[in-house]
């Protein structure tokens, strides 16, 4: 009898990731990940758009207290952007435009985040049918994602090792596609910060202290760029130049049944803080701002913002990913 019970204990341990076993997989993977005081995160995150790739170096750092700070380096330009969240707001900072954007936002907790541990062991606890696979390597575990401006990111798999740490996270589309893509390099779950670390005016003033002393390119609304992308029955039907303080802004009228707006501009390098509504989200190759009505952001000191009252968030980002700020037309 002693020995049917010692059979049935080690299958039990030899099963792989049954019902039970998947179960505790999952409930220890979110309570390491409650109980942190403070990780840094390393990796290589490639974003797949319309059959363009691109490639960022990622740092994401926290600390309790509800501090976030991710750096994106885009490997195709060298175009570096900071996500900061501390006590005084949200913030994105970008050091080749001397610029601090802040945003009137819930970030990270409004959508699925694939570079931060706590919206993804969210979204896996959401998903009352988040599943665990034992592979060869170690586990796979899957789950829905809530990307409210990306719909057809559908879900989400956590790739662990078999040691069960994180190495991999992938997003997916309802045809299982991969959209995004992080390539875990280290995870350090220890991690020590200086006291301003995610404050936001030390990268300010190292913004200020690079920029003043590199001379200013200016940059003017020469090359007007046309979206790819114009829903059915709607149709360029206005484009007008209006000059600023600052260069042009170009305003490009779509009418029809589906209208909509392109505002292309010269941006300010006077103010270091411009305050922005809606959440910052990657576009293209740059972090961004997008709200229900609209989408922005800046490229080779232009600003570009596709507006709408008609569209939906998934068409408006269609538009604005089908403009090629690589001038195509004048």
């Amino acid at each position: 009898m002693k020995k049917i019970f010692l059979f049935l204990f080690l299958l039990l341990l030899v099963t792989g990731c049954g019902k039970f076993n998947e179960k505790n997989i999952i409930n220890n993977l979110s309570k390491k990940v409650k109980n942190l005081d403070s990780y840094h995160l390393t990796g290589t995150l490639e974003i797949y758009r319309n059959e363009e790739k691109y490639t960022y170096s990622v740092e994401s750092s926290y600390k309790k207290d509800d501090l976030y700070k991710v750096d994106l380096i885009n490997k195709n330009n060298n175009h570096e952007q900071i996500i900061l969240k501390n006590e005084e707001g949200i913030f994105v900072i970008t050091p080749t435009l001397n610029k601090s954007f802040k945003f009137q936002s819930d970030w990270p907790y409004n959508n699925s985040q694939i570079y931060l541990l706590q919206p993804i062991i969210n979204d896996l606890n959401n998903d009352s049918k988040s599943s665990c696979e034992k592979t060869s390597s170690g586990y796979i575990l899957k789950s829905k994602v809530n990307y409210s401006s990306e719909k057809d990111f559908n879900s989400q798999k956590i790739y662990l090792d078999k040691n069960k740490n994180i190495v991999k996270i992938e997003v997916l589309d309802n045809l299982e596609n991969v959209k995004m893509s992080l390539n875990i390099i280290d995870i350090d779950y220890k991690a020590k910060f200086d006291n301003d670390y995610f404050n936001e005016e030390k990268y300010s003033k190292s913004l200020k202290e690079k920029n003043n002393n590199k001379e200013k390119e200016s940059s003017s609304v020469e090359d007007i760029v046309y979206p790819m992308y114009v829903p059915i029955d709607t149709t360029l039907s206005g484009q007008d130049v209006v000059k600023t303080d600052v260069g042009e802004r170009v305003i490009l009228t779509f009418s029809g049944e589906s209208p909509f707006t392109v505002v292309q501009e010269n941006i300010s390098d006077d103010d270091v803080i411009n305050f922005v509504y809606g959440d910052p989200y990657l576009i293209l190759d740059t972090v961004g701002s997008i709200t229900d009505y609209s989408v922005s952001w800046i490229s080779n000191g232009i600003e570009y913002s596709v507006l709408s009252d008609t569209l939906d968030v998934d068409e408006l980002l269609e538009v604005a990913q089908s403009i090629n700020v690589k001038a195509v037309a004048k």
